[in-house]
């Protein structure tokens, strides 16, 4: 019973078909889409949300709004997809995307903004289902790299969500200067949803109708029973919260410490963006396959922990009148070079983890469970961006401005050593699997 276990956890299809590049740019445009919509809104939703008489701690809760939405989603369309296969998922959520950008658009107050903040997230939540049609047509040993173009996606989208949220928005035009932005997030998601249509074939040949229906309970007793899988989940848990933190009160700690604005912190985020696209499309699956997907996660782990605590130690002031003129951006130069630089070490890391997380998983689950299991990762990172902006805001305001950034750093040693764990798991079951043959001769 042991083995056979064993040996589900490593199977995979024996003939994948081969991932045209039609269909990759159609997947890499889906995940670039939310992640744009999502950058659109980091720099943008709290001025859109005061256009609507909002208060701060609702403006938090717009935020967790969308990843409870994500919470619940990402579990629920990644076993779907297992059922019905991969492609009417995404042509679903795609169509809830867009559909959410143009209410969100037209909001008369902020309790139906929030609402639509959920609804919009339930649409979001269909990064697993991409990771599971991945691995569906991509042989165990080239995920990484594939996972590692679909993670460049994400990093594509902070580069663009945040440029262009700055660059659309025209507060001197009150509730209206924001929507032109978010009309642009719809337009981008209906356009995806055609290429679907047009350009995706489905990825699961035996669509299974008589399968389980989803089940979230049923997936963490799944997860549960999977070693490789429970333990990245934790690490993704961590992770995501320290980033979710990070990301919380960024902005706070840059306005107190350097008197940064929204343009400021959307530079910063964008650079985070560029750097984790170059490492995610060009160096994540090759770092993989010399190293081990787990050793780099873990690595990924504590250059995101270094990079926080380094942000800490930054200077507070160097020459405060040299400023570098960018447009019609002006900042000090320290502010324009150190932080960003040490942010850029922190997306190093992220980007190194996040394509290694989602191929361990794949690889530890059998082929009609992928979904599942990858649809739990995102969940357990809606989680981490549900509690760790509040958490953060406790720290911040209780203990100091510093400390989400000092703890975070602090959780990243358990998470990196999880990740060595994991792959050592991964490890025995190759191992067993190669002796018991033997044992049967």
């Amino acid at each position: 019973m042991r083995r056979a276990k064993r040996l589900a956890m490593t199977a995979t299809p024996t003939t994948p078909p081969k991932l045209k590049t039609p269909a990759l740019a159609v997947l890499f445009g889906t995940v670039f889409i939310n992640l744009v919509g999502f950058g659109l809104v980091v720099p943008l939703l709290p001025f859109f949300a005061q256009s609507l008489q909002a208060e701060a701690w609702q403006i938090t809760l717009m935020f967790s709004a969308y990843s409870l939405g994500q919470f619940f989603a990402e579990p629920f369309w990644g076993r779907l997809s297992d059922r019905i296969g991969r492609k009417p998922v995404l042509l679903m959520t795609l169509i809830a995307n867009a559909l959410g950008y143009l209410m969100l658009a037209f909001v008369p107050n902020i309790w139906l903004a929030i609402a639509v903040r959920l609804f919009t997230g339930l649409g979001a939540g269909n990064i697993s289902t991409v990771q599971g049609y991945v691995a569906d047509v991509t042989p165990p040993e080239q995920r990484a790299g594939r996972m590692g173009l679909i993670g460049a996606a994400f990093g594509l989208g902070f580069i663009v969500g945040p440029g262009l949220g700055g660059l659309l928005t025209q507060p001197q035009l009150g509730r209206l200067g924001y929507q032109l932005p978010i009309f642009l997030a719809a337009a981008l998601a209906a356009v995806a949803a055609v290429g679907v249509i047009v350009f995706l074939r489905e990825s699961r040949a035996k669509a299974d109708p008589a399968a389980p229906r989803p089940a979230f309970l049923a997936g963490l007793k799944d997860a549960r029973d999977n070693d490789v899988v429970s333990r990245v989940l934790v690490v993704t848990l961590i992770y995501m919260a320290g980033f979710s933190a990070m990301e919380s009160v960024f902005g706070l700690w840059a306005e107190s410490r350097y008197a940064w604005g929204a343009r400021e912190v959307g530079l910063s985020f964008m650079i985070v963006g560029i750097v984790s696209t170059l490492n995610q499309g060009f160096f994540a699956g090759k770092l993989a396959r010399r190293f081990g997907e787990s050793r780099v996660l873990a690595v990924g782990m504590l250059l995101f922990g270094s990079s926080l605590v380094l942000q800490v130690l930054a200077p507070v002031a160097w020459f405060p009148a040299t400023r570098l003129e960018l447009g019609a951006l002006s900042i000090p130069i320290v502010q324009g070079w150190v932080i960003p630089m040490v942010m850029a070490l922190g997306a190093c890391g992220m980007s190194m983890a996040m394509p290694n997380i989602s191929a361990m998983i794949s690889r530890a689950s059998p082929p009609d469970r992928q979904g599942a299991m990858l649809g739990l990762n995102m969940a357990s990172s809606s989680v981490a961006r549900i509690f760790g902006p509040m958490i953060a805001g406790a720290l911040f305001s209780g203990l100091g401005h510093d400390w989400p950034f000092l703890v975070g750093a602090l959780l990243t040693i358990p998470a990196a050593v999880m990740a060595i764990n994991a792959g050592r798991a991964i490890q025995r079951g190759k191992a067993a699997d190669e002796m018991a043959p033997k044992s049967l001769s």
